[in-house]
């Protein structure tokens, strides 16, 4: 199962390329385009006009509309978010849009070890025992929620639900719902996150009270069409709060860019531009208080923020409060406007963030000693539970898992009450989601609830049935996949020109949004190693020659010296040391030759 990776360079076409070329596009950069599937100038451009129109979604301005009609009504809004870093920049972002919109809003997140996922009934319940709401309005779930819907409809309780995660074969009974992949929704970008519907809603609820003419109005003018609207038809009159303010949603961005990158969400057209706004107000020091903590307990400096910062720096720190603790620390880090207040949240974070790299070190290596104890070379997928394990945890286990042997993996820990709940990753060629479901389908009753995406998904069985759920997600597997979708692919945009391998290609490869679905470059070429040593413990700091030209190179998560001579899969970057930018490489895969 670790057999060598084959390599396989993008192609890209030649027409694509020769038209950016003719654009201005460097042809280093036209070439890494065309292979993405850019094939016109237009889908580069960065401005705000360019993303997708609201309307476009199914059921968005009908949202708006009741939403600026219960906070006209004064109604008491209560949002109910996920407990991962997409949802709790949702729920920030719906908190701070609808306040500056005038509304009476609060926010409740389920405690994953308590309740689950979602909007369950026991959540709608304690909903109405603790917050008295009007109105709950799911971010980042809610479309499988079919019991909690119930349960707030039998309560009295209206349900807006925003969502993007695949639907089942049944809608909720919510009062309006909201998402890009619901049937009959024609919005182009079927890849928004969480955080990136919720900011449509706020956009589209602008709109409507713009619409409304809501906004520039005097308190006499509003006294005025008071007197003269005595039918209530105008209800926005009757909430001054309003009153000659339009919020600046722009300044949401930093927030929808955190999210969207860290929910692995394809970046799109429509993505990168929502993403690209919002690093440049982070670059510019525009940024909530609870971001500029998280750089600053990271020791990142934000004025070079990147892709590889909200990611992997910012988003582990958000997820951590969810997997090791509440989630409400996180959303509390990115609503709250007191600086001091963020910063020491940001530093409990990062302190939940170090306590689960260590779990995860732990987890990881129990799951490859049960791993090497077994034969898995004929399987198809890989299902692991071990009692011990921390089930917020279990999600970074099966990816590491499944990066390292190339198999959809689910990792299973205790949830109490004999269940065991698993969180999976998938690789090309099976569906997680519609894996599940034909198990769901073959085997009833063997899931007790399960949902997500086609990478990733969760699902909870009995701890009884778990050598049952093995086998029946197996027989899945092998019935979507093929022997030659086993074998691990690396792909790369090929050799990388000597010309082009300077300190100028290395900024301009920096700059572009690159991420899930739109990948940053990666070349393979061939290296003499003339220089290694070991720098933090546990990487290696390379000197490379290719052609009689030095190099400098990192290799992380690696201390044992590399062969004299490589084949190396590498990134092409600058690195800033002292304030002084030089070239360097960093290797993603290398193998002797």
């Amino acid at each position: 199962m670790n057999a060598m990776p084959l390599f396989v360079a993008r192609s890209a076409p030649p027409e694509a390329i020769e038209r950016l070329v003719r654009g201005g596009v460097h042809p280093l950069l036209a070439r890494i385009y065309a292979a993405r599937g850019i094939i016109a100038l237009e889908q580069l451009s960065s401005d705000l006009g360019g993303l997708a129109a609201p309307e476009c979604m199914r059921n968005l301005p009908q949202m708006a509309r009741l939403l600026a009609d219960a906070i006209s009504q004064q109604k008491k809004l209560l949002i109910v978010a996920d407990y991962d870093a997409d949802g709790a920049t949702a729920c920030a972002v719906g908190l701070r849009g609808l306040r500056a919109l005038g509304a009476s809003v609060d926010y409740l997140v389920p405690n994953r070890f308590e309740y689950g996922y979602g909007l369950t009934p026991e959540i709608v319940r304690l909903a109405r025992n603790t917050k008295r709401p009007d109105i709950l309005i799911t971010v980042d779930n809610g479309i499988a929620s079919i019991d909690g819907v119930a349960e707030a409809n039998r309560l009295g309780i209206r349900v807006l639900i925003t969502d993007h995660h695949l639907p089942g074969e049944r809608l909720p009974d919510a009062w309006c719902i909201i998402n890009p992949n619901q049937p009959g929704c024609e919005f182009p970008s079927k890849h928004l996150a969480g955080v990136g519907v919720m900011f449509y809603l706020m956009l589209a609820l602008r709109a409507e009270f713009r619409q409304r003419g809501a906004f520039g109005r005097t308190r006499n003018a509003e006294r005025g069409a008071r007197n003269a609207d005595t039918t209530g038809s105008s209800l926005i009159t009757h909430h001054s709060s309003l009153t000659n303010h339009e919020p600046n949603l722009a300044g949401l961005l930093d927030l929808v860019a955190l999210g969207t990158v860290a929910d692995v969400v394809k970046l799109d057209d429509n993505n990168r531009i929502l993403v690209h706004h919002g690093l440049q107000r982070v670059r510019a020091g525009r940024t909530h208080p609870g971001i500029t903590a998280l750089f600053q307990v990271a020791g990142r400096d934000a004025r070079r923020a990147t892709i590889y910062d909200l990611g992997f720096v910012l988003a582990p720190r958000l997820n951590a409060a969810g997997r090791l603790s509440d989630m409400s620390l996180g959303i509390e880090c990115l609503a709250t406007d007191d600086a001091r207040h963020a910063l020491a949240i940001a530093g409990e974070l990062d302190r939940l963030n170090r306590e689960r790299r260590t779990l995860e070190s732990q987890m990881q290596d129990t799951a490859l000693a049960a791993i090497e104890r077994l034969d898995f070379s004929e399987s198809y997928s890989l299902s692991l539970f071990d009692p011990a394990w921390h089930q917020g945890v279990v999600g970074i286990v099966a990816s590491r898992i499944k990066d390292r042997f190339h198999r959809p993996t689910i990792a299973f820990a205790r949830a109490g009450d004999g269940e065991i709940r698993g969180s999976g990753r998938s690789i090309r060629g099976l569906h997680l989601r519609d894996a599940l479901d034909l198990v769901a389908k073959r085997h009833p009753g063997l899931l007790l609830k399960f949902g997500g995406h086609a990478a990733a998904a969760g699902l909870t069985v009995r701890e009884a049935d778990f050598g049952r759920f093995a086998a029946a997600f197996e027989e899945a597997a092998q019935r979507a996949l093929t022997p030659a979708d086993l074998e691990r692919q690396i792909e790369t945009d090929g050799s990388l020109e000597l010309e082009h391998m300077t300190l100028e290609t290395a900024v301009a490869l920096d700059e572009p949004i690159w991420g899930q679905g739109f990948p940053q470059p990666c070349f393979d070429d061939r290296f003499e190693v003339i220089g290694q040593r070991v720098v933090g413990a546990q990487h290696l700091k390379l000197k490379l020659v290719r052609c009689g030209v030095g190099f400098d190179a990192m290799l992380f998560r690696r201390s044992e010296p590399l062969p004299p001579k490589i084949r190396a899969v590498y990134r092409f970057g600058a690195n800033e040391y002292n304030g002084t930018r030089s070239i360097q490489l960093t290797l993603e895969h290398w193998e002797e030759i």
